[in-house]
C-alpha cells in the first residue's frame, strides 16, 4: 500500500510548481517585452488577444487600441477584406498556406502608411483546446531601402560603364579601323604581300567595335517609353543571336507597355541574367523570351534547351546571379522561379505586378 504524501511535502512541491509556473511567466513576458520585432497572438476570429509593445512601435498604435480588434485592421487592402476568409478556409479545411512558412507580405500603419513585412504564424492548441495563432513581424523598411540603394548604384555604375565604352572604346576602334583600312587600300594599290594580312586586321577590329556597342548597350538599355522594354528585349534577343550564333526569339503578343522606367530595367536585367544563365550554365541552343500580360501581372518568361542549371552553378541554390534576379523581383512586389522545363532545360519566370504609370526623364540615347 502506497504510503500517503506528508502534508508539509504535498505544501512544498505546490509552492515550487507555483513559482515554477510564475517564473515561466515571467520569462515569456520578458521575452514579449523586449523583442525587437511585433509579436501578436489571435484567436481563431482573428481578434487580437496579446501585443507587445514591439507592435505598437511598429503600427503607432496604442495597446489599448489593438486588443480586442481584428488583425486585419493591420493589413492594406486587398488583404484585410481577405483576411477573415482565409483564416475560416483554414480552419475548415486545414489546408495550411501561410502557417508554419515565413513569407514577406504588406502592413499598413496607423497613419495609413504600407510597409514591406517579413510575417511568420504559428499555431498553438492550449490546454483548454483553444487554438492561437501567433504572428511574428519584422519590418523590412530599412532592408528595402538598402536594396533599392544597391540596386541603383549597380545600374549607376553599369550605366557609366556602357557610356564609356561607347564614348571612348568605340571611338578609338573605329579611329584605329580607319588608319588601318586607309593602310589597307594603299597597299593594296602596290600589290604589297601584307595587303591581305591587313584586311584580316581592319575586319577584326571591324567586329571588335560592333561587339564593343553591343555590350555598351546591354549595360545602359533604351529603356524610355511604355514600349522600351519590348524593344530592348527585342534588342537583347537579336544581338543573342548575332554575338553568339543560337536562336533567341523574343514573343511578345499581344504588346505589354510598362510605363514604369525603373520596372522596366529591372525586368530587362533579369531577362539579361536569365540569358546569360542560359548561354554559360545550360549550353543551350535556343533560348525563348517572352513577355506577356496575365491576371493584371506582367510576366517574363525565358525558356532554353540546355541541360539545365548545374547543381554548382552560381546561377542555383544562392549563387549571385539567382540571388539578383530574385531581390530585382522582389524589389518590383513580384515572384521569380527558376524550374526545369518538361522538356528539358529551363525556365525562369518572374510575374511583377503591372506598376502605376510614372513620368519618365529620359537620358540620352546611344547611338
Amino acid at each position: 500500500m502506497l504510503e500517503e504524501m506528508p502534508p508539509e511535502d504535498e505544501t512544498e512541491q505546490l509552492r515550487e510548481m507555483r513559482e515554477a509556473v510564475i517564473a515561466s511567466g515571467e520569462r515569456l513576458r520578458g521575452v514579449l517585452e523586449t523583442a525587437v520585432n511585433a509579436i501578436v497572438i489571435i484567436s481563431e476570429r482573428g481578434v487580437m488577444e496579446t501585443v507587445n509593445p514591439a507592435t505598437s512601435r511598429i503600427f503607432g498604435y496604442t495597446k489599448e487600441e489593438l486588443l480586442g480588434r481584428n488583425v486585419a485592421m493591420l493589413m492594406p487592402s486587398p488583404y484585410r477584406e481577405q483576411h477573415d476568409s482565409y483564416l475560416g478556409n483554414y480552419l475548415r479545411t486545414g489546408v495550411k498556406r501561410i502557417i508554419g512558412i515565413g513569407r514577406e507580405a504588406l502592413a499598413k500603419r496607423k497613419d495609413g502608411t504600407v510597409f514591406p513585412i517579413e510575417l511568420s504564424v504559428g499555431e498553438v492548441r492550449l490546454p483548454d483546446g483553444r487554438r492561437v495563432f501567433t504572428g511574428i513581424i519584422r519590418d523590412l523598411s530599412e532592408r528595402k531601402e538598402l536594396e533599392k540603394k544597391i540596386l541603383r548604384i549597380s545600374e549607376e555604375e553599369q550605366h557609366r560603364i556602357g557610356q564609356d565604352i561607347h564614348d571612348d572604346l568605340c571611338q578609338q576602334l573605329a579611329a584605329i579601323g580607319c588608319l588601318a583600312k586607309v593602310a589597307h587600300q594603299t597597299l593594296s594599290k602596290t600589290g604589297h604581300a601584307e595587303a591581305q594580312n591587313l584586311a584580316e586586321i581592319v575586319r577584326l577590329l571591324t567586329n571588335a567595335n560592333t561587339r564593343a556597342r553591343e555590350m555598351s548597350r546591354g549595360l545602359m538599355p533604351v529603356v524610355l517609353d511604355a514600349a522600351g522594354l519590348m524593344d530592348a528585349l527585342d534588342e537583347l534577343a537579336s544581338s543573342t543571336e548575332r554575338v553568339f550564333r543560337v536562336s533567341c526569339p523574343f514573343h511578345c503578343d499581344p504588346p505589354v507597355r510598362v510605363t514604369d522606367n525603373n520596372a522596366a530595367i529591372q525586368l530587362y536585367r533579369i531577362a539579361q541574367e536569365a540569358v546569360a544563365n542560359a548561354l554559360k550554365h545550360s549550353k543551350a541552343d535556343r533560348i525563348e523570351i517572352t513577355l506577356a500580360l496575365a491576371d493584371g501581372q506582367i510576366v517574363l518568361t525565358i525558356r532554353d534547351n540546355g541541360i539545365g542549371i548545374p547543381d554548382h552553378s552560381p546561377a542555383k541554390g544562392t549563387g549571385m546571379g539567382l540571388l539578383t534576379m530574385s531581390h530585382r523581383a522582389r524589389m518590383l512586389g513580384g515572384t521569380l522561379s527558376v524550374e526545369e522545363d518538361g522538356f528539358g532545360g529551363t525556365v525562369v519566370r518572374c510575374s511583377v505586378p503591372v506598376p502605376p504609370p510614372a513620368k519618365i526623364r529620359p537620358p540620352r540615347r546611344l547611338k
